[in-house]
């Protein structure tokens, strides 16, 4: 098994990768980075972009932090050790035009020494995932978005795609409003090394799902930044942005570990929306484009 260095690494050769693409993207807007150190132990990178050609607000962030485990996370994770490591990459961006969706991407890998056996084990395991939360759903670019994230997968496991976005739709629910924050993705948690899969091959998929993050939002970004937008969709998008900050505050496992580890709060909250609106008891128009996105904001749509 590859080592944490090795993997905090590449993750950071990833964070380098997105965030040079994406400034090219932008055309504009160049990332301002801030190297940070966790009280307790580890750091990391959080790159910013903002007021950019398309991207109003974004981030690109690395951590590799360890130290103590709280008893909150402790009692989470089920486990009763104490001294923990956890590195990873952690992307949301939020466009400036109502046709070009919102993104988030996530890769990460946690390990803890084991109080069992000689010493030298680990309890470890690697998670991730990439979700997709348009304004409008164009159901084009959902079938574009699913179909590359299931050829990453198929690469690795023929399993891999029907099991992670299973567990997208799950975990990117919205339940107090009864609905998806997006499209989904996939989602996976706490993956391990068994007899069909080796440690290699789940860094291997977590690295290409890491560079699937380029083709796929640069794609959907150049199809639909020249279009033309009206400040009704604008005030759309404002109130879309509210329920993915809902999700994020509410749900979000990542910004509750990052709460609960003393992480940096400007980087957990980074996820959140420039601009968001709750207007009051909102209801679409019939027959509107914003009463068909509604209706496709839930579980189990097959979009390949």
């Amino acid at each position: 098994m590859i080592d944490k260095e090795q993997i905090a690494a590449d993750y950071q050769q990833i964070q380098d990768e997105i965030c040079a693409a994406l400034e090219l993207t932008d055309g504009k807007a160049q990332f301002e980075e801030e190297k940070w150190e966790r009280e307790g132990g580890g750091g990391g990178r959080t790159r910013v972009i903002q007021n950019g050609n398309i991207f109003e607000k974004g981030g690109v962030n690395f951590s590799a932090v360890e130290g103590q485990l709280p008893a909150a996370v402790k009692k989470a994770l089920k486990v009763e050790e104490d001294n923990f490591f956890a590195t990873g990459v952690s992307i949301v961006i939020h466009p400036n035009h109502p046709l070009v969706p919102i993104i988030h991407m996530n890769i990460r890998y946690f390990e803890l020494p084991s109080s069992l056996g000689s010493g030298n084990e680990l309890i470890r395991w690697f998670g991730g995932g990439i979700d997709l939360t348009p304004h409008y759903v164009f159901e084009d670019d959902a079938r574009f978005f699913h179909a590359h994230l299931k050829s990453v997968c198929d690469e690795f496991n023929s399993d891999f795609y029907s099991r992670f976005k299973l567990w997208a739709d799950d975990y990117f629910f919205i339940k107090h409003r009864n609905e998806t924050r997006g499209i989904g993705g996939i989602f996976y948690d706490r993956i391990t090394a068994n007899e069909n899969l080796t440690w290699e091959t789940i860094f291997e998929f977590s690295k290409a799902l890491g560079r699937s993050f380029i083709p796929i939002y640069t794609e959907l970004v150049n199809k639909n930044r020249n279009q033309p937008f009206t400040g009704a969709q604008q005030q759309w998008q404002y109130q879309r942005r509210s329920r993915y900050a809902e999700f994020n505050l509410v749900y979000d496992a990542g910004t509750k570990f990052g709460l609960e580890t003393n992480g940096r709060i400007e980087s957990i909250l980074m996820s959140l929306p420039p601009t968001a609106k709750w207007v009051y008891n909102y209801q679409a128009e019939p027959g509107s484009e914003e009463e068909k996105t509604l209706s496709l904001l839930k579980k189990g749509i097959d979009w390949v």
